[in-house]
């Protein structure tokens, strides 16, 4: 007979609360990043400023209200705006089917800017293009479709996805895509568009009315010139030494990627958030970089400004200034961790600072956990994103993490890549190196390694192997 009853059960569950997500979020935040947060969370709470400031750099917020019903202004419903941007651009590329005309930008929308306004604005690859398919005369669907192409090529200049895909993907016939291709390739700089690279030579060599049947047969065959087989390449171009050697000339001067010749915006400067410097006596100073690092601080003066103006009030600054002194204690530890995780790798990696990457050791995020006291997953965040700058150089954090190889537990992986990379950059025509051969010489330098890992590290850094790499120095 089946009843009721009342049990008592115990179980254990993490309850993530809201400050402490955020304190995880902190953890893992670069300075910038960090930079950025606290100014919203000043926007959003009057009691925190910068130290340098000694007051609020932002307008100070009237105590809450209670929350108004009046609905928003007009014009913003929702559905509305998603109007707006439903341009319905795959359904204009039908041949034949009206076309909205494009928004003038500062004048009339035939009009087109002069030369000293194209000039003062930066120009990226498809910029540049989407300005010059404006500038030549077509119809505009298959203008259309050569602007849905430059959507869909990489930063090289290449277009890879292949065209019947792309017109599956916007619903439209193939021989218009193909025609907006063809408008594309018309643009400078020659050869983009291209699909592989024997197009985007034969592009560049039909403007420079090279494209003989001598010239297509070499371009047909790149294979040949990358595995060095020139005997090959001769017998079917049907072209001596000579006319051979002409032809690779040729070739050499061709750009095999076109996107690179448009200048592309400056990338964001790379910043340090960890500052390394050796003192006099041969240790070492850790300090997280002072000019991306914010120093927040509570208003007190603001406080008691606001101290003794009613229950209501009081209640709103209280939540305030609780809130305003989490923040702070979150900061200051996020700082002490970061601080305590690299002082750990800075111990086990220092050979790095001495000898260069031959000096890396193995380091696992198990390894700094354990004799920082903290917890695997913490350590993974810490190291996320962070950037040092070191007497070597300006490295992610995480390159000091390496796993070991070969027979022992002192010799990182990427020690041995950079070993072996030094001495295939090192090899003469006359001696290349085989793999056996490199397994020998990194086995003399005190890295025992197998045959298969040095293949394996060999491919993993698109390196050919010596049969290849004979050839080609030969080639060259």
């Amino acid at each position: 007979m089946q009843g009721l009853r009342l049990e008592l059960r115990q179980s254990q569950q993490l309850v993530m609360t809201p400050q402490l997500q955020q304190a995880i979020k902190l953890l893992q935040m670069t300075n910038q990043e960090l930079e950025a947060h606290l100014a919203d969370a000043m926007l959003s709470n009057p009691l925190l400023t910068t130290e340098e400031s000694g007051g609020p750099d932002v307008p100070t917020p009237e105590p809450p209200a209670p929350a108004s019903t009046a609905e928003g202004p007009p014009g913003e419903d929702p559905a509305a705006a998603e109007q707006v941007f439903d341009a319905g651009v795959t359904e204009n590329l039908r041949e034949g089917a009206p076309v909205p005309s494009l928004p003038a930008q500062g004048g009339a929308a035939n009009s087109l800017p002069d030369a000293a306004d194209r000039a003062a604005v930066p120009q990226d690859l498809r910029a540049s293009l989407e300005r010059q398919i404006g500038e030549i005369v077509a119809p505009r669907a298959v203008t259309l479709a050569a602007r849905c192409l430059i959507a869909a090529l990489e930063d090289d200049g290449y277009l890879r996805e292949p065209l019947p895909a792309i017109a599956e993907r916007l619903g439209v016939a193939q021989d218009l895509m193909a025609r907006g291709l063809a408008l594309l390739q018309r643009c400078e700089p020659t050869g983009v568009g291209a699909q592989t690279l024997a197009e985007c030579f034969a592009l560049q060599l039909a403007e420079r009315d090279r494209l003989d049947p001598m010239m297509e047969r070499l371009l047909a065959n790149l294979d040949l010139i990358a595995k060095g087989n020139r005997r090959r390449l001769a017998q079917i171009c049907e072209a001596d030494d000579e006319d051979l050697d002409d032809m690779l000339a040729e070739l050499r001067r061709l750009n095999p990627r076109p996107g690179a010749m448009v200048e592309a915006p400056a990338p964001a400067p790379r910043v340090p958030d960890i500052l390394l410097s050796r003192r006099a006596d041969g240790g070492w100073d850790i300090a997280l970089n002072p000019e991306t690092l914010p120093r927040v601080a509570v208003d007190e003066s603001y406080c008691l400004s606001l101290s003794a103006s009613g229950e209501e009030t009081d209640r709103w600054l209280a939540r305030q200034r609780a809130e305003a002194h989490w923040v702070l204690r979150s900061v200051a530890k996020r700082s002490e961790t970061i601080l305590k995780v690299t002082g750990e790798v800075v111990r086990r990696q220092g050979a790095f600072f001495d000898e260069g990457p031959t000096g890396l050791r193995p380091m696992t995020l198990r390894h700094v956990a354990e004799e920082t006291g903290l917890h695997e997953s913490t350590v993974s965040r810490v190291v996320a994103g962070k950037l040092i700058h070191t007497p070597r150089g300006l490295f992610e954090l995480k390159f000091f993490f390496t796993n070991a190889v070969g027979e022992g537990d002192d010799l990182s992986a990427e020690a041995v890549r950079d070993r072996l990379r030094a001495l295939i950059e090192a090899e003469v025509p006359e001696k290349v190196l085989s793999d056996d051969d490199l397994v020998a010489a990194l086995k003399a330098e005190g890295m025992p390694i197998a045959r298969r890992t040095v293949a394996k590290y060999r491919n993993a850094m698109r390196i050919p192997s010596s049969v290849d790499r004979r050839r080609q120095k030969a080639f060259a």
